[in-house]
């Protein structure tokens, strides 16, 4: 399971030119799943998603977590993620898993971070979405579990 993690201070994403989801400061996630993930996966990467500590404190320092910041999180399926680029000049997507598998993972990883108490705006899984953000910093992770 991969999250690609960014600090924004605004972020939506549109299908078919509506929004279907959108933030304001907090953090945007691109997820991916793979054929090994599974829900224990999902639990541990929404701990770490909501857990890290992207955020200045007063010092300017980055040690508080998007909950400490009252931010909020959007979630976004991102297969591309998982592709495996060592080769070629055109990616391979054999190494995401399959709808099957991810769309409940997804949803999984998306509950889990409801437990903590965010509201979770998403993309639409499979869809044709335009993201639009403001990287904040810029500051971008990249999470596996």
């Amino acid at each position: 399971m991969i999250a690609l993690i960014q600090r924004v201070s605004q972020a939506n994403v549109s299908v078919n030119q509506k929004i279907i989801g959108e933030i304001e400061q907090g953090i945007l996630v691109l997820l991916a799943i793979e054929p090994d993930d599974n829900e224990a996966k999902a639990k541990r990467l929404a701990e770490r998603v909501a857990g890290y500590r992207i955020f200045e404190d007063d010092a300017g320092k980055m040690h508080l977590n998007v909950k400490q910041i009252g931010g909020e999180i959007l979630v976004i399926s991102q297969f591309t993620l998982a592709a495996d680029t060592n080769s070629g000049m055109r990616p391979s997507f054999t190494t995401a898993a399959k709808p099957e598998v991810s769309i409940p993972l997804y949803q999984s990883f998306c509950r889990q971070l409801r437990e903590y108490g965010f509201a979770i705006p998403t993309g639409e899984f499979g869809a044709d979405m335009k993201v639009s953000l403001v990287n904040d910093g810029p500051v971008t992770f990249t999470l596996t579990c």
